[in-house]
C-alpha cells in the first residue's frame, strides 16, 4: 500500500462564510446564500483532497459575498429612487 506523504503543514483556503452570512443578513438575501452554499463546500473540498475545487469554491464564494454588499446601495437607490419620484409627481399634482 503505497500512501502519498503527509504535507508538512495544512493549505488554508478561506473559505469566507462569516462575510457570507453577514451579507446574507445585511444585504442580499439570495445572493448572500449562494455565498454560504459556496462557502459550505471549501472546507470539505480541502479535506477531501481537491484543492483545486477548493479554490474555486472560496472564489466563487467571496465573489457573491461582494455581489451581495454591492447589491444594497443598489436596491437602495433604486427603492428611494422609485419613491422619492412617486412622491415629486405627487407633489406636482397639487400644483
Amino acid at each position: 500500500m503505497n500512501q502519498p506523504p503527509p504535507l508538512s503543514r495544512p493549505v488554508y483556503i478561506p473559505n469566507h462564510l462569516v462575510w457570507a452570512i453577514l451579507t446574507t443578513l445585511f444585504c442580499c438575501l439570495p445572493l448572500g446564500v449562494v455565498s454560504i452554499v459556496y462557502a459550505a463546500q471549501v472546507d470539505g473540498r480541502r479535506a477531501a483532497g481537491d484543492l483545486p475545487g477548493a479554490y474555486s469554491a472560496s472564489r466563487k464564494a467571496g465573489w457573491w459575498a461582494v455581489a451581495s454588499a454591492a447589491a444594497l446601495p443598489v436596491l437602495l437607490l433604486l427603492w428611494f429612487g422609485l419613491f422619492g419620484g412617486l412622491a415629486a409627481l405627487g407633489a406636482l399634482s397639487d400644483l
